[in-house]
């Protein structure tokens, strides 16, 4: 069978197929839409596969069954295909004695693999033991004018694997289990919450002023209002401001946009969680979230033990936590407390390994830039780091014992960052100095530093209740509980540069 790679091939082919669908419009509706499907491959195989072949024959099971010919295998009078659907496969078979001479026909000479078909039949078993369905009738639903990749080699092309992701659903079964499994990893976070009286709510996708993370918004106009509007790059801001209004445990499964680099595990459009938690803060925030995880993963996976990229995984085990520091020297004990609480050095040192940072930051903020460029990567176990800088955190509340610091903690798992939790700033006064400092910054030519957000200042000072708030990247969890090193391979359209 002609592949992806054969265009000259495709283009015969197409050329046969275009000829049969015209013959099928000739003799009546070539797309109906009248077959019922009653059956899932998989229902079907769960429930009968373990009847013999003599109770199958005593009493007959009638079915209906629909989905995508992957495979037929001819003998003679008889054959054989495979038949897809959303649920898994399962094999039909079609002679010249059932259903008929002119349906076997049919089927060997107008019907392509890659075709929708519909099957109204009973089971049987081969002689082999197969479960299989013996079609009464046949119906040719839809025309793959296309012919599939080989079924062999299968989609193996990563970039056609992205842009044509029905190809690559078809034809790999580790990319259909890949996305079921993404769907269950929302629901199991889904349920989590709602079992804890937390209520899911909706917050805009379009704003007036970005809020809540530092990133660099995607800008759009409004026609009808003639105003500029952003794509959202966190609702932190909004579910806030539902926490004042009395809403004291609330949740968003949410899509987020940021005007950034693409790698293995950054696409401008991502899907996070984030949640927010009256009465609470960092550190009831870092206990759920290993009750948390560990449900997930035994909900997902059927375990809380797994494998990423050849390496053991257990979310069983207490997490650990690091201060930023503290995780530096783990990692690298050369550099002492005293470099380390050396703003001159710091500078230098981020200077000599080419690394980024702000040069206007302080000692905590260098000492991050310091951990992102020497310690994350070695983060594989769950480490909380905590004790992040106030410069850093303009939205978390400051330690009440040293206000250098907020309590704020950061997830890492397997080198990068899952969850992003903080202890809430809830005094208005100190909001409006840093978002005033953030403005600062981004007159200064900052374009990730955040807006002054006046409206969020009003809400704030009609009192939000303490209050502990966290975003968890649903994108990179999937990415853990699949064994993926991608993220586009765990979102089903990334983004990607035109065609050429």
């Amino acid at each position: 069978m002609p592949n992806d790679k054969h265009p000259q091939d495709d283009n015969h082919v197409i050329a046969e197929r275009r000829a049969k669908l015209k013959a099928l419009r000739a003799a009546g509706p070539a797309y109906p839409n009248d077959f019922l499907r009653a059956h899932f491959a998989a229902d079907l195989i769960e429930k009968y596969d373990d009847h013999d072949r003599d109770a199958l024959d005593l009493n007959p099971v009638q079915v209906l069954v629909a989905g995508r010919l992957m495979l037929r295998r001819t003998m003679g009078k008889l054959s054989f295909g495979d038949l897809q659907d959303m649920s898994g496969n399962i094999q039909i078979f079609v002679a010249d004695n059932f259903p008929g001479k002119a349906e076997h026909e049919f089927f060997r000479k107008q019907v392509d693999i890659g075709d929708i078909i519909g099957v109204d039949g009973v089971l049987f078993k081969t002689q082999k033991g197969e479960l299989t369905v013996r079609a009464r009738k046949l119906r040719l639903l839809a025309k793959s004018l296309r012919p599939l990749p080989e079924k062999w080699h299968g989609l193996a092309d990563q970039e056609t694997r992205y842009r044509q992701r029905h190809l690559d659903l078809i034809t790999n079964e580790d990319a259909r289990l890949r996305f079921v499994l993404r769907s269950r990893t929302i629901q199991a976070l889904r349920e989590f919450l709602l079992n804890r009286r937390y209520l899911e709510v909706e917050t805009p996708m379009m704003q007036p002023i970005p809020g809540g993370a530092a990133a660099r918004p995607f800008v759009t106009h409004h026609n009808a209002l003639d105003m500029q509007l952003f794509l959202r790059i966190a609702p932190e801001l909004y579910l806030k401001r539902l926490v004042v209004g009395g809403y004291e445990k609330v949740f968003e499964i949410n899509r987020n946009f940021r005007n950034e680099g693409i790698s293995t595990r950054h696409n401008p459009e991502f899907t996070m969680l984030e949640f927010y938690c009256a009465y609470r803060n960092y550190r009831f925030l870092m206990k759920l979230t290993e009750e948390m995880l560990r449900s997930v993963a035994q909900s997902v996976l059927g375990t809380t033990a797994f494998k990423y990229q050849g390496r053991e995984l257990d979310f069983a085990k207490p997490f650990e936590r690091l201060t930023i520091t503290g995780a530096i020297r783990k990692y690298h004990p050369e550099y002492s407390d005293a470099q380390l609480s050396d703003r001159t050095f710091l500078a230098a040192e981020l200077e000599r390994l080419g690394a980024a940072f702000r040069p206007q930051d302080g000692v905590g903020g260098l000492q991050l830039s310091l951990f992102e460029a020497k310690a994350e990567e070695f983060l594989f176990e769950p480490t909380f780091i905590i004790d992040y800088p106030a410069e850093a955190s303009p939205l978390a509340r400051r330690s009440d014992t040293n206000p250098a610091i907020t309590e704020r903690f950061e997830l890492y798992i397997a080198g990068r960052e899952i969850a992003n939790g903080f202890s809430e700033l809830n005094d208005p006064e100190d909001q409006a100095e840093r978002f005033l400092e953030q403005a600062k910054q981004k007159a200064a030519g900052d374009h990730e530093a955040m807006h002054y957000d006046a409206d969020y200042i009003r809400a704030l000072e009609y009192g939000l209740p303490p209050t502990a708030g966290e975003g968890v990247g649903i994108d990179r969890l999937v990415m853990l509980l699949t064994d993926t090193p991608s993220i586009r391979d765990v979102i089903l359209f990334p983004l990607l540069r035109p065609e050429d």
